[in-house]
């Protein structure tokens, strides 16, 4: 059994979009086939670049804060508790209110190649 800890085995990145991400498992750490989880923060005031993914499904499951979540043009206002699911193909983008932390859930695993912007 592989455990990895998001505090111990996490070093934190900036992906494409702008967000720092911390991934606890992916093809790599533990090596995933199907899916990966990844913690992602914004400070107050930020916001990701507007962009979708061609293959993966995404889920975002806030923890902290509260956001504008935008997904093809629809917005919503979000917060701890709140799960987002974005299809294949959806543009999105989200804003954060406050210091705002998420989970991310990707399926196939996130990769850097599957990101596009507009």
């Amino acid at each position: 059994m592989q455990v990895r800890n998001l505090e111990r085995d996490a070093e934190p990145f900036i992906t494409a979009d702008g967000s720092t991400i911390r991934e606890i498992l992916n093809v790599i750490h533990p090596p995933t086939a199907q899916q990966s989880l990844a913690e992602a923060s914004l400070p107050a005031g930020g916001t990701t670049v507007r962009h979708h993914h061609r293959v993966a499904e995404e889920i975002y499951f806030i923890l902290e804060g509260t956001a504008t979540m935008e997904l093809d043009g629809e917005t919503q206002e979000v917060g701890p508790g709140d799960g987002i699911l974005i299809p294949p193909g959806a543009w999105h983008q989200i804003t954060a209110h406050e210091p705002l932390r998420l989970l991310c859930c990707c399926a196939p695993p996130y990769r850097h190649e599957d990101t596009y912007f507009a």
